[in-house]
């Protein structure tokens, strides 16, 4: 697209090279392409063109301006025009505010497109359906739903039907906060007052539903979607199909994979790395394997997370080797892993008792320049630890330390259940209360690991005063 508005510039040079006046519409069309190019300077020299010819300016050029400078992200920019156009006299309209108040919502600035919205009350401008579905839905993407709600309720006390935006926009912002039986009725709701939901309302439903493991309730919904005449899409089927895997029914979530394609459908990079990861999570990696061969025969190329899938696969199935060499495929094709890729290995590794290999993976992860998250470590420190190798574990914990890493609740855990282990109680009791001083707070497992470590000793007094200090710090209600 950005090669045709390229066209329209080199044209309107020809136009001005030839001495052709150029038409107060052709000037318009010139600050929109330059506005789309990113061009906003050169979008505002053709606005002094437009004033330097005797035309008088328009909505539709202020408009395109104002709009130029939002989608540019000077929204700043956008609001210090629109007040010195107000005060030259210009009366602006509903696409004016409405694009003001977009530019704010998607730069995070909800609470001042709410301030925008309330003085537009006090002026002749009607608000509309479009207006508020912008609040909505910027509301609901900075977690505020409740108050997306209200602003929902207000625009039908005021008479303005919601349209099929503004009800998507609130159903996909319910269901981030799992309010998924709020979400199901505002989609009935949609139906019952004979507003025609599109695939995309379906379809954020459909994937809310998958994901808390209500695969059943998902296809009742999925089944009221090709009752009103829609055909799923890509996004529909690998959103059902993902919810099928997480519910344990392998079978329907192959027969949806089949049906997709009976209907027409392109299975898409997402949905053989749905199906690969599903079967290896439900210990079928042998489909895994046999599904990630036809890949390159669909002329799809499979990405980091597709390898990273089956490689977790592979090494849960204690088939380590596979996944080493799947990694080599993955260098021979110039496919990059990523630090959950190695992180996946890492922990195969340990868990086979390859330690060697394990620390020199961990070295060479570092070496590649990737940082390790607090994932990795925890992978690192458990895995030395239930390798025998605690001194190891201890010095790979305080380099971490050190080094300024981030160290959560688990690596304590995971490095007090080892000093524990080897009988080493007070060094375990000395990083509790280290914790304390890192502001790293322990969990119940971080007191369990340690009572159970002084009753075993017999050192029941001890225990007991932990057991207070837990009942005193409330660690049982967090």
């Amino acid at each position: 697209m950005e090669k045709h508005y390229h066209i329209v510039v080199s044209l309107f040079s020809q136009l001005e090279v030839r001495g052709i006046a150029p038409s107060f519409l052709t000037l318009n069309m010139l600050i929109d392409c330059f506005c789309q190019m990113g061009h906003t300077g050169y979008a505002f020299s053709v606005l002094g063109k437009i004033i330097k010819m005797g035309y008088q300016c328009d909505i539709i050029t202020l408009n395109t301006l104002m709009k130029g400078l939002c989608i540019n992200g000077k929204v700043k920019s956008a609001l210090k025009f629109h007040d010195e156009v107000r005060a030259q006299g210009y009366q602006l309209d509903k696409v004016t505010y409405g694009t003001l108040i977009n530019g704010l919502c998607k730069i995070g600035q909800t609470r001042a497109a709410i301030e925008l919205l309330r003085k537009l009350e006090r002026q002749p401008i009607k608000l509309d359906v479009i207006i508020y579905s912008i609040v909505i839905d910027g509301l609901c993407k900075d977690g505020l739903v409740n108050e997306a709600c209200k602003y929902f309720s207000e625009m039908i006390a005021r008479g303005i039907s919601p349209d099929v935006v503004s009800y998507s926009s609130l159903i996909h912002g319910l269901c981030c906060v799992d309010k998924l039986e709020e979400a199901t009725k505002l989609l009935n709701q949609m139906v019952q007052s004979n507003m025609k939901p599109n695939i995309y309302t379906y379809s954020i439903l459909i994937d809310a539903l998958s994901k808390e493991g209500k695969a059943t309730e998902a296809h009742k919904v999925f089944h009221l979607m090709l009752q009103r005449g829609l055909k799923p899409d890509i996004v529909t089927y690998n959103a059902l199909i993902d919810g099928y895997f997480l519910a344990k029914n392998v079978s329907e979530a192959a027969t949806l994979f089949d049906d997709m394609v009976k209907m027409g459908l392109k299975p898409d990079v997402q949905s053989y790395t749905i199906m690969i990861d599903g079967y290896c999570k439900n210990r079928r990696v042998d489909k895994a394997f046999a599904l990630f061969k036809t890949m390159p025969q669909r002329n799809l190329v499979p990405d980091t997370v597709t390898y990273s899938s089956l490689i977790d696969g592979l090494c849960k199935s204690g088939r380590l080797s596979d996944g080493q060499d799947l990694l080599d495929v993955m260098h021979a094709r110039g496919q990059d892993p990523d630090l959950n890729t190695f992180n996946i290995l890492l922990d195969g590794l340990f868990k086979s008792r390859h330690l060697e290999e394990a620390i020199a993976l961990f070295f060479k992860i570092i070496g590649k320049g990737i940082r390790p998250s607090v994932v990795t470590c925890n992978i690192l420190i458990d895995g030395l630890c239930k390798g025998g190798r605690l001194k190891t574990a201890q010095q790979f914990f305080r380099h971490i330390h050190i080094n300024g890493y981030q160290l959560d609740v688990i690596t304590y855990n995971v490095m007090i259940s080892g000093l524990c282990k080897e009988d080493l109680l007070d060094e375990a009791m000395a990083l509790l209360t280290e914790m304390d001083k890192n502001s790293c707070f322990p969990n119940i497992v971080t007191y369990e690991i340690l009572i159970k470590a002084l009753l075993e000793r017999n050192e029941n007094h001890k225990a007991e005063k932990l057991l207070c200090e837990m009942i005193s710090k409330r660690v049982m209600s967090q």
